[in-house]
């Protein structure tokens, strides 16, 4: 059969006779209706509902401009970081502020060719949704997901126990709140160290209204915390799970060492201790909370610079050229630009040391002694340590004094003039009165802790830096620390409330300081000295370290600023 024949068998298919009836072409409409009804109800029966981009949907309508750049997030890189923000844990008010620790992108900007090194990622970048979801809460169940509340005040001065002091201020941001998602499983290491945290930071709040926690060794309570049963609480989750990892890396003198029998002993001593610790050191950095960067300033006061050069940038080399080894060989530092990482410096120089690189001083942890808040002192982030001029490795003959009532000297101080608040001291009360026993140069035959042990205040001025060893020294002995400085923020300011254990005097009432001391009441004064001898535990250095002493306390703070800092990485960054 030829073409013909095919056109017609092809016609005899779909045509129909001429005498066909109606009904057969409502048959022929059914016979393609049918089909096309089944296939969009099995369509509409499987095909989910929920759009796979209800993440984007559900952000507010601020946030456009943000969900925009979700869908450009490869051009974003790493500078995406910079402009997010993270969640700081309020105790006192129970919400969650947020604080910058990112930093502009002008301050994210490195200008030394060995900073920029530092801050190139060595682990695959965030994108743009990554970034804005950075530190939401990593919660499993709905529990967790009441304390993502985001608010912009900043009255208060600390992220932890206490509020903030009056001339320590912060910029907190706006923050995208997405919907968690309550189903989600814990993936990876990390994932499980914040969560970890999460359950620390509900403990903590629910102990604020709880009942105190019975401890074997010591259960604070008093005026002297601003919350003693979140402070305890705190530290009892501290114990159960804070781990530190300490890098290896670095050779002594400089790294891994420090002076341990002088004024800057903190330093060496909490080196040292750390380095051999079995309790909070961890060799897993996957299981860690934070990254210690185990450099002493002193040391490098001592061996790297040269005292006739003035010239501080070999000490500024020595910090950049670490925290470039430890970010290239490990990813933590890159993970979180240094968020989770610290640093503790006793040397006046220590602020200048952290100014190396901007993430060391924007971002990271810095336990100092010299806590000026006047040299970029963050309180909210940093950790003021106390100074401590140690001779020996024991306390033997520095602990002690006798009671309130036979203390006849009403206030005492004897050192050196530097700086610009003893030279007013010394001039308005320099053998001056009976009772103030200001002196340039102890007479001969005076003991030095045996006047601090007979007077009821002892005068502690600032000398070239904020901090001095006087305020432990006056713990120590019993006398009730008058502090008499500028922009200085005192050891462990998170936890303990100085003003219900020492007198703060401004540098204005110098002139008027026997008037003030003697406007106490002498009740009011005895409820002070207790209150030292009380809290003088939180300052002892033992060795080996003892519960609550000055190690723990550095830890504790450190770990109370790590509480305010949450990090995800959905790569699953390992070591190398």
């Amino acid at each position: 059969m030829g073409r013909d024949g095919n056109k017609s068998c092809f016609a005899c298919c779909f045509s129909t006779p001429t005498t066909s009836s109606s009904s057969s072409s409502a048959i022929k409409l059914l016979f393609f209706i049918v089909p096309l009804i089944l296939v969009s109800f099995i369509v509409f029966v499987l095909v989910p509902r929920n759009s796979t981009w209800a993440l984007i949907y559900s952000l507010p309508p601020s946030t456009s401009a943000v969900a925009a750049a979700a869908n450009s997030s490869e051009k974003l890189g790493a500078a995406v970081y910079a402009e997010s923000s993270q969640q700081v844990l309020d105790l006192p008010s129970r919400v969650v502020k947020t604080v910058d620790v990112g930093g502009s992108s002008g301050e994210a900007t490195l200008s030394h060719s060995d900073e920029v090194a530092v801050n190139r990622s060595a682990s695959p970048q965030l994108s743009a949704v990554e970034a804005v979801t950075k530190f939401q809460e990593l919660n499993e169940t709905k529990e967790y997901s009441s304390l993502n509340t985001s608010i912009t005040d900043s009255d208060s001065l600390n992220i932890t126990i206490n509020g903030t002091p009056n001339n320590a201020t912060t910029s907190p941001n706006e923050i995208i709140a997405l919907p968690l998602k309550h189903n989600r499983q814990v993936r990876t290491k990390l994932d499980k160290v914040e969560a970890g945290l999460q359950r620390a930071r509900s403990a903590i709040r629910e102990a604020k209204n709880g009942s105190q926690l019975r401890d074997p060794d010591y259960v604070p309570v008093g005026p002297m915390y601003w919350d003693a049963k979140a402070f305890h609480r705190s530290y009892l989750e501290m114990e159960k799970q804070f781990k530190v990892f300490v890098y290896k890396e670095g050779e002594p003198p400089v790294f891994h060492d420090g002076p341990c029998k002088s004024i800057y002993s903190m330093e060496g001593n909490f080196i040292y201790k750390l380095d051999v610790d079995t309790k909070f050191q961890t060799k897993d950095p996957q299981k860690a909370h934070v990254f210690y960067l185990p450099f002493s300033v002193a040391k490098m006061v001592r061996f790297v610079y040269s005292r006739d050069s003035r010239d501080f940038s070999p000490i500024r080399r020595t910090v950049v050229d670490y925290i470039n080894l430890v970010a290239q060989k490990y990813p933590y530092w890159n993970r979180s630009h240094g968020a989770d990482h610290f640093m503790l410096a006793c040397h006046d120089w220590g602020p200048e040391a952290s100014f190396s690189l901007p993430y060391l001083e924007k971002n990271s942890i810095r336990a100092l002694c010299n806590a000026n808040t006047s040299e970029r002192f963050n309180p909210v982030k940093d950790v003021s340590i106390p100074e401590i001029n140690l001779v020996t490795d024991k306390l033997t003959g520095l602990m002690g004094g006798p009671s309130a009532s036979r203390r006849q000297i009403l206030a005492f101080f004897a050192g050196g003039v530097h700086g610009p608040i003893r030279p007013v001291l010394l001039e308005h009360w320099e053998d001056k009165d009976e009772d103030i026993k200001v002196h340039k140069y102890l007479p001969r035959g005076v003991n030095y802790y045996d006047m601090m042990r007979n007077s009821k205040y002892c005068i502690c001025p600032s000398g070239y830096e904020v901090a001095s060893p006087r305020i432990v020294e006056a713990l120590y002995n019993g006398c009730v620390p008058v502090l008499i400085s500028k922009s200085y923020v005192a050891p462990f300011s998170d936890v303990l409330r100085w003003k219900s254990f020492s007198v703060t005097v401004s540098v204005d009432d110098i002139p008027k300081l026997k008037e003030i001391l003697m406007n106490i009441s002498t009740r009011q004064y005895i409820r002070m000295q207790r209150r030292v001898l009380q809290v003088r535990r939180h300052f002892e250095f033992n060795s080996p370290p003892k519960r609550y002493d000055v190690f723990h306390m550095i830890l504790h703070s450190v770990w109370l600023r790590r509480l305010n800092v949450r990090i995800t990485d959905d790569h699953g960054v390992v070591a190398n």
